[in-house]
């Protein structure tokens, strides 16, 4: 029997009720290093009338399996969902089985290439246990989406896509851009959206979450939910993190992000090799000490106070989150004897260098480490050359986007941002 999931109807938002303390700041919860809530007067309307009824609200974000590991730029909504869930609300951690079947056209300027089910499972299996290291999963509620959609059959499809016209698909900024270059769109892509606005509709979302890059799929689930008599979510869409290379957003394929279950070593020296600029931005989205915290730490810095230690401090925080507190200990142990123990300065020149992947000797040439690329090779053929306090021995070594500290001899060194 399929799932009828147009049937729930939600009572309408109260908005005239005083804001007590509590719901005050469950909206500064909310807004804590958001980019947009829509809209802000429904969800306080909502969040009044939880604190009423005693009814936690339905927290929703959903995320496609479409690599095996989830990085820190994924946390930065899952954090959200977190605070929200430690406010008492009713989280849920949706997995796109289904939608990964089709694939989220999201800030693609060709088609993206569906994934096939085995791979989508495979995926699938480790997002679960890499999300409840950040949320209470005794409270979580985990879904997959193939559970109303695979039901759904080609009448149910046909009615969905009825309801949304080309004209409004073609307001997305992303196939607009498409359609006038003549990059070819799919007709399965117009599907993605309505799936994923359809999840909300089966999920009766009070409030969704997503990056910046999913605010239109978000307004269509806001969109089904009210042609199906329901109450609509409201909308908050979080910044995209900046990777380490402290430019593109996080990405696997750039090679600047950290995977949460990178070992903790790895995860140190990636955080430490952020610039300080960009680790305040960390702080806000990442870390979850009190913003009036962090505010004092950076006016510390900003007075004097050396950043290398507010970087360590966060480096811990978050490696103790996905491992544990000795590991985040043990991380900076090692870190401080490859590099502090190595007389590494920590003003050490930063250089941007473009055209990843590069080979080894061009980066010692540009990053002016060594003058020439067979003095380069010299030093590497020496055993002078040191990445992230590993030796190099291999002269066709390329390296990919990424930031790196490098070392020449006793006393060059610098930090290599290469995009």
């Amino acid at each position: 029997m399929k799932q009828n999931i147009f049937s729930h109807k939600a009572s309408e938002p109260q908005t005239e009720t005083p804001i007590t303390g509590s719901v005050r700041h469950a909206l500064e919860v909310t807004l804590r290093g958001c980019e947009e809530l829509l809209v802000e007067k429904e969800w306080i309307a909502k969040l009044v009338r939880s604190e009423q009824t005693g009814v936690p609200l339905r927290i929703k974000l959903g995320l496609d399996p479409t690599a095996p590991d989830i990085h820190l730029g994924h946390t930065v909504v899952l954090n959200k969902l977190r605070q929200l869930q430690d406010l008492g609300h009713q989280v849920i951690f949706l997995i796109g089985d289904f939608t990964s079947l089709i694939g989220d056209p999201s800030g693609r300027n060709n088609t993206r290439p569906p994934l096939s089910p085995e791979q989508i499972k495979l995926n699938a299996q480790t997002y679960h246990a890499q999300a409840v290291k950040i949320l209470d999963e005794s409270r979580t509620e985990i879904r997959y989406n193939s559970e109303w959609c695979m039901p759904l059959g080609a009448d149910g499809m046909i009615k969905l896509a009825s309801k949304y016209t080309v004209a409004r698909m073609l307001e997305r900024d992303d196939f607009t851009k498409r359609f006038q270059s003549g990059v070819p769109i799919s007709l399965h892509e117009f599907l993605y959206p309505l799936m994923q606005g359809l999840d909300s509709v089966a999920l009766n979302a009070d409030l969704e979450l997503g990056g910046t890059d999913q605010k239109f799929n978000l307004l269509v689930g806001r969109e089904l939910q009210k042609q199906d008599g329901k109450e609509q979510q409201c909308i908050l869409t979080m910044p995209l993190l900046v990777g380490t290379d402290g430019t593109e957003k996080m990405s696997k394929s750039k090679n600047n992000y950290i995977g949460v279950s990178e070992a903790p070593d790895d995860m140190f020296g990636k955080l430490m090799s952020i610039s300080d600029d960009l680790m305040w931005r960390y702080y806000e989205l990442l870390s979850f000490k009190p913003m009036a915290d962090i505010s004092t730490l950076k006016s510390e810095c900003e007075a004097g106070r050396n950043p290398k230690e507010a970087k360590v401090a966060l480096a811990q925080e978050i490696i103790a989150r996905f491992h544990h507190a000795a590991a985040a200990e043990q991380a900076l142990a090692n870190f401080e004897a490859r590099f502090k123990h190595g007389a590494i300065p920590d003003d050490i020149a930063e250089v941007n260098i473009a055209g990843a992947p590069l080979g080894i000797a061009q980066v010692l040439k540009q990053a002016g480490l060594c003058p020439s690329t067979t003095e380069a090779n010299r030093n590497i053929e020496q055993r002078g050359v040191k990445v992230e306090g590993q030796t190099i021995e291999d002269k066709s070594l390329k390296l990919e986007a990424g930031s790196y500290v490098i070392q020449v001899g006793k006393r060059k060194f610098a930090k290599v941002h290469l995009s």
